[in-house]
């Protein structure tokens, strides 16, 4: 009887420290907004973007695949219908010229989505409350599939039928004797 009760409570005490470093590491994902960290000090820059994906607030903002900063606010621009993302570039990344273009990119084929920064060659540099002038938004999976789909269905619409070889051209026309554009031969 008492090796039971002594399994029910270690069974307990482990199941709550379970639940503490669940409720721990919720806290620190980048899409919480809840941080037990303090904010960190840098510059604010902000850049307007037709579509950022799934982009969430605390997703890394690098520059040569370096960690630079982070996402600090996602909002809409109700003037512009653009979203408007607000990053915080770390203070010893001060001389970033101010004609560099961001872009959200994904980590991955199914990762999540980050700013990128490619620098530009101006001699003055972003600082506080500066605002990006190049963007260039979040491509989704779904219009990329798409554009391949479309691309196959009109290639399949523009296939030779079975009339003597030539698609679309009356036999003795004349027509056919020319070669078919954006086909190459076979080599014999």
């Amino acid at each position: 009887m008492r090796d039971n009760h002594s399994l029910e409570i270690g069974t307990g005490a482990f199941v709550l420290l379970g639940l503490a470093a669940l409720l721990f590491l919720t806290t620190q994902l980048p899409s919480s907004g809840l941080k037990l960290t303090h904010s960190k000090s840098g510059y604010h820059i902000t850049a307007a973007f037709d579509n950022v994906g799934d982009l969430k607030t605390g997703s890394p903002v690098t520059l040569a695949g370096v960690n630079i900063g982070e996402v600090e606010g996602i909002k809409i621009d109700p003037q512009r219908f653009k979203a408007v993302v607000t990053m915080r570039i770390d203070p010893q990344y001060n001389q970033i010229p101010d004609d560099s273009d961001v872009s959200v990119q994904t980590q991955g084929l199914l990762g999540g989505k980050y700013i990128g920064v490619g620098p530009g060659g101006s001699e003055t540099f972003w600082k506080d409350g500066s605002s990006v002038q190049f963007t260039q938004s979040a491509i989704g999976l779904e219009s990329i599939i798409n554009k391949l789909f479309a691309s196959f269905a009109s290639k399949g619409e523009s296939a030779p039928t079975d009339n003597g070889g030539q698609a679309g051209s009356a036999p003795g026309s004349g027509a056919g004797n020319a070669p078919a554009q954006g086909k190459k031969e076979a080599p014999k």
